[in-house]
């Protein structure tokens, strides 16, 4: 079978980007053609395709060399439409799996596709259909209020505070409204059954949706059975993480050591405000190296106060037999059965969340290597495989 591929990114920039890469790998392994569409970038992975991809957009001062292209992209790009369609005449896939793709490509390609009667399944991760700001999160709280109506995101300045970005994100969503994305599409992947239900309560037909879990690697599931006095957290250094509200925890718990792995825009706010002893911030680490630091640790801790979709950090560290201390939001809870590979805690609420670390730090009563095995039988890749190759099909 001939796939095409397509995702705004093509280098692990975060957890869309690297299941791409990885899902290219899978396809290729099983012995199907899999060409990929992206945004040319810097830091992208080079491809035999890459001649198709779009060039660069950016969203700030220092990305943005193009204003009027940059504002277009979202809603109408010749360029796009154009490299698109003649990836499609030489490739000529069997069938389109569209990625994290709005914005810098935008939902032009399922459209493009469609006309060609090419089969168009896409794979969410966030809620950008839903939500024009991504994130469905309003002053640091989950917000619903665009599954009613996307005029919110004027309202509240949304995307990043600005007025003119949440008008272009208003623009975008009338564009593409829910009716054409259906039309376009003919299948949609979720990877968390919470995001499947945020997506039938904005009034998405529930039977164009498939739940299937993301995956990891099969030679990631190694648990290490001996674990160290510490514990890690494994993300992107934001907001909307709950990084602050974590170390506040932590830095009332200087009898606990935790590792910080991850970058972001608040590094070095944190790196400054935080500065105790019993706090190591490891900045990006290759997968290697977050394996053996992962493996290692009584457990993993993500305090996220947005919305989660199917976090990948939740499946590595299962993979490796670390449980998961994680905040009951989003898609998290169905990952984690507490007391057998982990627990939950309030989300935003740090008094729950230090007393939740100080009994993770104390529990003996972790099999670390039932939770690895679990896991494998969970979020294989070959379990992966045979659902999404049942989808397709049907």
């Amino acid at each position: 079978m001939k796939i095409l591929i397509a995702n705004k990114f093509f280098y692990p920039k975060g957890g869309d980007c690297v299941h791409t890469i990885a899902l290219k790998q899978l396809l290729e392994e099983k012995g199907h053609e899999v060409a990929v569409f992206s945004m040319q970038h810097p830091e992208n992975i080079v491809n035999e395709y890459n001649r198709f991809w779009p060039s660069q957009v950016g969203y700030n001062k220092t990305e943005n060399s193009n204003l009027k292209k940059a504002l277009l992209r979202p809603v109408y790009s010749p360029e796009v439409k154009l490299k698109w369609n003649r990836l499609i005449d030489e490739f000529k896939p069997d069938l389109v799996h569209l990625q994290n793709i709005h914005t810098q490509l935008s939902p032009v390609i399922a459209e493009e596709s469609f006309k060609k009667g090419i089969p168009v399944f896409w794979t969410l991760h966030d809620f950008k259909l839903i939500c024009p700001a991504y994130s469905m999160l309003r002053e640091g709280k989950p917000c619903e209020k665009c599954l009613l109506d996307k005029k919110n995101v004027i309202r509240h300045k949304c995307i990043k505070n600005s007025l003119g970005g949440s008008i272009l994100g208003y623009i975008e969503a009338l564009k593409w409204t829910r009716k054409k994305l259906e039309k376009y599409t003919t299948g949609f992947i979720a990877p968390s059954v919470f995001l499947k239900n945020k997506m039938t309560e904005a009034g998405f037909n529930p039977s164009k949706f498939n739940h299937i879990y993301n995956f990891a690697d099969n030679k990631n599931f190694v648990p290490f059975p001996e674990k160290e006095n510490y514990y890690v957290y494994l993300g992107r250094l934001s907001e909307e993480k709950g990084i602050k509200t974590l170390l506040k925890a932590a830095s009332r718990l200087p009898q606990f050591n935790l590792k910080i792995i991850g970058d972001g825009p608040l590094k070095n706010t944190l790196k400054n405000t935080f500065s105790n002893k019993n706090i190591k911030f490891l900045g990006f680490q290759p997968w290697n190296e977050i394996k053996t630091i992962l493996g290692k640790a009584k457990f993993m801790v993500l305090p996220s106060e947005c919305y989660e979709n199917n976090p990948l950090s939740i499946i590595e560290s299962f993979a490796v037999g670390t449980p998961v201390l994680g905040a009951e939001i989003g898609g998290i809870p169905e990952l984690i059965s507490p007391g057998e590979n982990g627990s939950l805690f309030k989300p935003g609420d740090v008094h729950s969340l230090q007393e939740s670390i100080i009994k993770m730090m104390k529990n003996e009563n972790y099999i670390y290597l039932h939770i690895s095995e679990t896991a494998k039988k969970k979020f294989n890749s070959e379990r992966y495989y045979n659902e999404l190759l049942n989808y397709y099909s049907g």
